[in-house]
């Protein structure tokens, strides 16, 4: 999710070439301890070599490690979450309420990613305004 979070308006090799700065920074990506994150974290980050320094993207991966944590509360599994509703436009609404930088575009390859079911990607491409190469590679390569 954060690196859909992090690429939101910028080039995907730009993140893609930082990316282990990114994981190391937020310690593995470990929820828990993300969602614990304060101010002084925040600040760790917005210094760190290779991590994207945008406060926004930074306190939006914290807000959404605790929106995880509330959604494995509230559903037994975050794999609960993402297959109780209808349909993909349905989850789509959803997590842009629920989570930071979370639009269509994020919500498509954060499911994807995951394992969770998404609509075929053609028929998804049909409602976007712009091609995703980066997303038909993904999906073309099955990276899951």
């Amino acid at each position: 999710m954060t690196r859909a979070v992090m690429q939101a308006g910028m080039s995907w090799a730009f993140i893609d070439v930082r990316w282990d700065d990114h994981v190391a920074g937020f310690e593995n990506f470990a929820v828990d301890k993300v969602a614990a994150y304060g101010d002084a974290d925040v600040d760790r980050l917005m210094n760190a070599d290779g991590v994207v320094h945008s406060k926004s993207k930074i306190e939006g991966t914290i807000r959404n490690a605790r929106a995880l944590i509330e959604l494995e509360r509230e559903h037994g599994s975050i794999r609960a979450y993402q297959t109780s509703f209808a349909d993909y436009d349905a989850i789509r609404k959803d997590t842009k309420k629920r989570f930071a930088f979370m639009g269509d575009l994020s919500t498509y390859y954060w499911l994807f990613r995951t394992g969770a079911p998404v609509p075929d990607l053609e028929e998804w491409m049909k409602g976007q305004e712009r091609d995703h190469p980066r997303m038909r590679e993904m999906v073309r390569r099955n990276i899951a």
